[in-house]
């Protein structure tokens, strides 16, 4: 550690030590520290040390209810987290073992992390060339590990530079509140003229929105326990399968509320959480990005203690219409299901993609297409419940195309290319424009259309598989986990199927 001084500073700040951090985090006294002795040692002309400042990096293997990991953390009192002589080598080789042994890595970040501060220029007589001979190769397997293994990164403080990529370079982030993450902080771009705080520059409020951490917290205690539950979902690697645990929950549980969890009109939101939690395992919901692409919700979840990927529409935000920003969210976790093997539940109330000026401004197409693309390279099994819209390109990305997938809808589902509000003015104008009371042709032809939609006429037809009873719903998403388990194949995520 950094002295008694900086150790006091940190506390008196309301952060822990690294080696407390440590502690908290895994399961009590299995922490095997490597490289504890590394550091920068102060000579005399005799060579007799005098002095050492011991290395700002901590690493070692350790478990976390009882799987081995990799925790790799900075040291705040030595240097404020940023680089020393030792620095590179010990994160690098935390990733290195993490992922050539295959083990789950977390980073406890606090600092920079990187190739040292501006004094490193006068120290070493010249500057740093980032990505210079050897260079490259530790976040190599930075970003490497992301196929490999899960990937937690805790932002405990300051985190600034190459320290802010190993925390974006996760499966999953997490900051206290009182932290901060920024590429440069406040007085590099107060050169740019923007005289911000750290909160300002790069608070909780601004990387939960924009997507570049996952979620916050109030203290470091709930960081570890959000760490440890994660990884409680996820295989220790690709090579092999996600946990299941025993469950006591009845997959034949049935709520009655689900009967009117949705409105009869169709114009009035509702909450989907309540509708999640009366299907999953009770209590076993991970919500993850809960501020970012808001109209889709993510996250972990159990189905008769299988582990699977649950994404679901909240009507709340955008009517469930699909932004950039949910568009973006949605490639990320279907990424992550496709790499550790999880099957992927969607609870649907999709309208389509989200329109007018600044849905064009934000490329939404684009990130549709590549969500579309993302979809259909999944290779793990898919279950879509169609609880209420399923409108327009969008509503096509409600599973992968080209294979069996399972798909149920509630008798409160509609679809169609397009919202029948607003199309029929389009698809009808000539009609309307040249009715004696355009209203009232409008009206008729609203009511004409509206017995067509029911999801009964699209069952008659096949167009739509079954029409289940909304109870009835966990206990099919169960069916499908079970009938999901032994599809699930080890090994490194391939590339997507080629339809013959």
């Amino acid at each position: 550690m950094g002295g008694v001084d900086k150790v006091k500073r940190q506390h008196d700040q309301g952060r822990l030590t690294v080696r407390e951090r440590i502690d908290g985090l895994i399961d009590s006294g299995s922490f095997h520290e490597i490289g504890a002795v590394s550091g920068i040692g102060d000579y005399d002309a005799d060579g007799e040390l005098r002095d050492v400042t011991p290395a700002n990096c901590i690493f070692g293997r350790a478990k976390i209810d009882g799987r081995p990991v990799v925790v790799v953390g900075d040291d705040f009192t030595v240097r404020g987290g940023s680089a020393d002589a030792s620095i590179h080598h010990k994160p690098q080789m935390a990733e290195e073992m993490a992922h050539d042994f295959r083990l789950p890595i977390i980073r406890v970040i606090e600092g920079s992390g990187g190739g040292g501060s501006v004094k490193t220029i006068e120290t070493k007589g010249a500057a740093n060339l980032p990505g210079g001979i050897g260079g490259t190769e530790w976040f190599w397997y930075t970003t490497g590990n992301m196929a490999q293994v899960p990937v937690v990164a805790l932002g405990l403080g300051s985190v600034a530079g190459l320290g802010a990529a190993r925390l974006a370079a996760s499966h999953y982030s997490v900051m206290t509140k009182n932290s901060a993450m920024f590429v440069a902080g406040p007085p590099v771009v107060a050169r740019l003229g923007q005289n911000l705080d750290k909160q300002q520059l790069g608070g909780w409020e601004i990387q939960t929105r924009s997507g570049a951490v996952d979620h916050a917290v109030e203290t470091e205690q709930e960081a570890f326990e959000c760490a440890r539950r994660f990884l409680s979902y996820l295989p220790s690697s690709v090579h092999e399968l996600p946990p299941t645990l025993p469950c006591e929950d009845d997959p034949e549980r049935a709520e009655e509320a689900l009967l009117k969890a949705v409105p009869r009109n169709r114009r009035q939101v509702y909450k989907m959480r309540p509708i999640i939690e009366a299907v999953v395992d009770k209590g076993s919901f991970f919500e993850m990005g809960q501020n970012f692409g808001r109209s889709i919700i993510a996250g972990l979840a159990r189905l008769q203690g299988r582990a699977v990927l649950l994404l679901a529409s909240d009507p709340y935000h955008y009517g469930g219409s699909w932004t950039a920003e949910t568009c973006q969210k949605v490639v990320r976790y279907v990424d992550l299901a496709e790499t550790f093997h999880l099957p992927i539940v969607y609870l649907m109330d999709c309208p389509g993609f989200m329109i007018g000026l600044e849905a064009e401004k934000a490329a939404t197409i684009r990130h549709g297409v590549r969500t579309m693309a993302a979809v259909n390279q999944t290779t793990v099994p898919w279950c879509t419940i169609i609880v209420r819209n399923c409108f327009g390109v969008a509503g096509v990305v409600h599973q992968p195309a080209a294979r069996h997938s399972l798909r149920y809808a509630w008798p409160s589902a509609y679809w169609g290319s397009l919202p029948l509000e607003g199309g029929i003015e389009a698809a009808y104008r000539a009609e309307i424009e040249a009715a004696d009371d355009p209203a009232a042709k409008l009206k008729e032809i609203e009511q004409r259309l509206n017995k067509l939609r029911s999801p009964f006429r699209s069952a008659e037809k096949f167009w739509v598989e079954e029409i289940i009873d909304p109870r009835k719903t966990r206990a099919l998403l169960c069916e499908f986990a079970r009938l999901a388990e032994p599809l699930r194949t080890p090994g490194v995520a391939t590339s997507m199927r080629i339809r013959p």
